[in-house]
């Protein structure tokens, strides 16, 4: 067999329970990588008084989190093509798992960093192999709406560590450490992994063109249980096989663009972000407000993020998601802005509430966006290189809001972070590509390979 018609098979498929089940397991590794990814933001204004740690060191700490998820997108671009989506994902979200587990028995600074280093490369490298696979598996029509969904189900682990925090960081000396043991949950994932199919696009890619049959064999099988006869698909594109990708890959002009493009993308969003997220509960307690006060006002403000994802599951498939993400990244920098300039408990928490909601739509927006600007040969390779870079990125990011926090006060945070975000969103509305051609001509001519 030479070609197993991946692509076509799977775009026409209506939505099934296979689909709802995939969409249940990536959510559930989803609502841990967010749980965990602010537990350190959580618990650092009680690590300042009970360990005597300074606004500098955090800044080093979570600069050296961003190192790791670097390397973590990076390595997780080479799992997702050596080892295949679902064995990568499944390594992946153990990682930060087990390293979340190991940070609750820290001992000192330096032994909570090295676990937050580690902690910190396993949720990245989740993140862009759950990227690529729910790409690879929903039908091109929804494919966004699908991973909108996910991140809907998955936020939701952010405003849920929040108030787990803000309930039992403040009972005694120790009882910090029970947020890490809560981000380590995560390892349950396991229990899902007999659920999820290899991607067979990816088998088709190497030219395992048998394994890729027997797995749509199978999901053609059980969802015409559930739905009935299927759709006859459009004949397959008579294509090469890709050779192995290389990193000298994405210096092709095809593949260049994107790459920077992307890179640009995450860039600003990860310093917009989390120089908000990261930064949000100290520099409250900083200005004034008690260690309880500042942990309850943020984990208020994240009770927004699903909304933004379901907003982002509204629009995604509807309109182009470039002029979606250039809109959300303009609302994002204005709210940014106004929250930084107001001590009011109520605005602090509308405002924060706004950045929350848009900022996670933005993200969903993103994560779909990203892998449709590569083919199959380059989209792990691209998406985990331009996310990993977005990540490095704020390496220098808790720096530079730490020397703009002592020299020229709480506020000028809030500037740059919001000057972060248009950046973003103008540099994308220039120079992005539109994708909804190419998905709207995937729904009604089966025949395009998207």
């Amino acid at each position: 067999m030479q070609h197993s018609n991946a692509v076509n098979r799977l775009n026409r498929l209506p939505i099934s329970r296979f689909h709802k089940i995939t969409l249940l397991a990536v959510s559930f590794a989803y609502f841990f990588e967010f749980a965990d990814i602010n537990t350190f933001a959580t618990t650092a204004p009680q690590l300042i008084d009970l360990w005597g740690i300074t606004v500098d060191q955090i800044a080093y700490v979570t600069s050296l989190s961003f190192v790791g998820m670097f390397i973590g997108s990076v390595v997780a671009s080479t799992l997702a093509d050596r080892w295949g989506r679902k064995k990568a994902l499944i390594h992946t979200t153990l990682c930060f798992g087990v390293f979340s587990l190991a940070s609750a028995f820290s001992w000192d600074l330096v032994s909570l960093s090295v676990f937050r280093v580690l902690t910190s490369a396993g949720l990245s490298a989740m993140t862009v192999v759950a990227v690529i696979y729910v790409n690879e598996m929903y039908p091109a029509a929804v494919r966004g709406k699908f991973q909108a969904y996910a991140i809907v189900i998955g936020i939701c682990g952010t405003p849920a560590t929040n108030l787990i925090a803000s309930a039992v960081v403040p009972l005694n000396d120790w009882s910090w450490r029970l947020v890490y043991l809560w981000g380590a949950v995560g390892i349950l994932f396991v229990l899902f992994t007999r659920h999820l199919e290899e991607s067979p696009r990816w088998h088709e890619s190497r030219g395992e063109y048998d394994a890729a049959e027997a797995i749509l064999t199978g999901i053609e099988t059980r969802v015409a249980a559930e739905k009935g006869p299927l759709p006859e698909p459009a004949p397959p594109i008579d294509e090469t096989r890709p050779a192995k990708a290389s990193p000298r890959l994405l210096l092709r002009k095809r593949y260049l663009g994107p790459t920077l493009l992307l890179t640009v993308l995450w860039v600003t969003q990860t310093i917009g972000f989390f120089g908000y997220s990261s930064w949000a509960p100290t520099l409250l307690s900083k200005e004034g407000f008690s260690v309880e006060k500042s942990v309850f006002y943020v984990a208020l403000t994240t009770v927004g993020a699903p909304l933004g994802s379901f907003l982002a599951s509204l629009v995604t498939d509807r309109f182009e998601r470039k002029w979606c993400l250039v809109a959300f990244g303009a609302v994002i920098a204005l709210c940014g802005l106004l929250y930084g300039l107001t001590f009011n408990p109520v605005l602090i928490v509308v405002f924060g509430f706004l950045v929350n909601l848009f900022e996670r739509g933005y993200t969903a927006l993103g994560y779909a966006y990203s892998p449709e600007l590569f083919d199959t040969r380059g989209r792990s390779l691209g998406t985990g290189v331009s996310y990993g870079l977005g990540r490095l990125s704020n390496a220098a990011g808790p720096l530079i809001i730490a020397a703009l926090y002592h020299r020229t006060g709480y506020q000028s945070v809030f500037y740059f972070i919001a000057g972060t975000w248009l950046l973003g969103a103008l540099i994308l509305a220039v120079f992005g590509p539109r994708t909804r051609p190419a998905r709207t001509a995937a729904a009604e001519r089966p025949r395009a390979v998207v």
